[in-house]
Order: C-alpha cells, then sequence, then structure tokens
C-alpha cells in the first residue's frame, strides 16, 4: 500500500496503518498479481460463511443434499444482527432458500439453521479438500459472543480466499449455483463501492461491458472488521480476489476507506482505466 492506503502490485507484508480508532491491518490477494499480507491470519466476519455455501453448493451438485429440503428453525438458530429471518414468520425453509437468505443479506439465523443441518465437521472437510487450510468457521454465529465460546465465527487468509474465488470457473456446476447465490449478494459498498457495476445484474458473464465490471462476492462486517471476498469480471480479464482489513472498535471509517481504496487497483486489474472522482487517488 502506499501512504495513502491504495494497493501496490509490489507490496509485500501486511498494511498496518493509524486509523481514526488506533492501528488497522489490511491484506489484500489479487492471485498472480497482488500479495499484500495474504499469509497473516485475520478475523472474517460473515466472509467466512462462504465455506458454508460452498459445502451446500458441492452436496447439491453431487446430489448428496436436496436444495427443496425442508428445515425447521429452531430457538437456538435465531440470533440478530445481519438478516431477515428475525423479523419474518416462517419457521420452515429449504436448503436453497436458507442459502439464498446467507449469500444475499447475510442471514445470521439462515446461517445457523444450515450450519446445523450440513454439519460443522463436513463444512470444514469440505473447505480442507478445496485447500483452504488456514481459512475455517470455528463456531455458529453468536449475539453476544461470550468468553467461553470460540474467539469468532470464523478466521482464514486473504491468500488462500482470493485463490478459492479464482478458482469459481463457473464451468462446474458447483462453482454456477455458488457463484448465483453471490451474485444475490446485496452488500457492494466495499471493494465494488466505487467502481461502475450494476449491482442488480445476477447473471454469470464472461466478461463485463467496456466500461464496467461484474462482481459476485461476499461481505462480512463486524465491530473492527470489514471484508470481502469475490470474483470480478472486467472488460480484459475475470479475477479472484480477497480484501480482509481489521482493527479496533472505532476504526470502522478507515477500514471501509482502505478496502474501497483496494477495490479500485483491483478494478484496473480487471481492465477498468484509472478512476476519477471521490475516492480516486
Amino acid at each position: 500500500m502506499t501512504e495513502a492506503g491504495t494497493v501496490t502490485q509490489e507490496g509485500e507484508g501486511r498494511m498496518d496503518r493509524e486509523g481514526n480508532g488506533g492501528a488497522v491491518t489490511v491484506a489484500v490477494s489479487v492471485p498472480g498479481m497482488i500479495s499484500l499480507g495474504e499469509d497473516a491470519e485475520l478475523v472474517l466476519a460473515s466472509t467466512g460463511k462462504l465455506l458454508l455455501l460452498a459445502a451446500a453448493a458441492r452436496g447439491i451438485a453431487a446430489g448428496e443434499l436436496d436444495p427443496a429440503e425442508v428445515v425447521e428453525l429452531r430457538d437456538d438458530d435465531r440470533c440478530g444482527g445481519s438478516g431477515l429471518l428475525g423479523a419474518l414468520s416462517g419457521l420452515h425453509w429449504t436448503i436453497g432458500d436458507l442459502a439464498v437468505l446467507t449469500a444475499s443479506v447475510s442471514d445470521n439465523t439462515a446461517t445457523n439453521a444450515l450450519l446445523r443441518r450440513i454439519g460443522l465437521d463436513r463444512v470444514a472437510e469440505g473447505a480442507a479438500e478445496l485447500g483452504l487450510v488456514r481459512t475455517r468457521i470455528l463456531d455458529r454465529i453468536r449475539d453476544p459472543r461470550l468468553p467461553s465460546h470460540p474467539p469468532a465465527f470464523a478466521v482464514g487468509t486473504a491468500g488462500e480466499l482470493a485463490r478459492f474465488a479464482a478458482g469459481l470457473d463457473g464451468r462446474r456446476e458447483w462453482t454456477r449455483i455458488l457463484l448465483g447465490w453471490m451474485a444475490r449478494n446485496t452488500d457492494r459498498g466495499l471493494v465494488p463501492a466505487l467502481l461502475p457495476h450494476d449491482p442488480e445484474d445476477r447473471e454469470v458473464p464472461r466478461a463485463a461491458p467496456e466500461g464496467m465490471v461484474w462482481v459476485a462476492n461476499k461481505t462480512g462486517t463486524d465491530t473492527g472488521v470489514r471484508a470481502d471476498v469475490g470474483v470480478m469480471a472486467g472488460p480484459e480479464r475475470r479475477i479472484g480476489y480477497a480484501v480482509l482489513a481489521n482493527g479496533p472498535a472505532g476504526s470502522e471509517h478507515a477500514l471501509v476507506t482502505a478496502v474501497r481504496r483496494a477495490g479500485l487497483d483491483i478494478g484496473r486489474l480487471a481492465g477498468l482505466p484509472p478512476a476519477d472522482g471521490p475516492g480516486a487517488r
């Protein structure tokens, strides 16, 4: 990163700098193009839900899970924070419904129900098969998270997550399923925020129109955490990326700013010209 917080392709370790709330750490990875602290193990927040979604997509593609199977919500599935199920009356949702809710609005209750149905061990095994070693889900979503609980929902590295995203080629059935869910993500406020894109474009293209990018992503937001992992298709190429930012409570504005600035450089790698206007360097 430069002093302004933008990514350089020559970056080597983590970017540690002072935000309004204290020191923040940002790791960025685009395989073969950017490696900035990509081996640092950081808290992922809801970005870790990608591991659960991958397990669900692979199970559906293999015929081991039926997307129409109905799962009944239990009291201990319910959790505050992001999502819609806490405000809805329905108690029975299909596996496919839960996956869409998890991917699109990062629904914590849907996540817990889907994780209970698939199983943490199965998610861990699937992640290991995909090459995710230090990137893992530790626990279900909890609100509040007490000292007796695992320290976070999920942790991981930008390098592993970017390589995982780069492997979502759309040629294998499970990757098509997962990309379709990720394309429904309603949070485009981090990496693609300053890039020209259509947030309602759900189709999985080979390339984006000139001057635009197409994004399928999963974000994570918590106190002191802003993270974004996804696939970006631009006029010139399609890339996988991961941007993870951690800091103390109160540093969230600095984290968002750093992630968005990284997004400008990632967009250039996908083939966009240098950005003008707010947020550009």
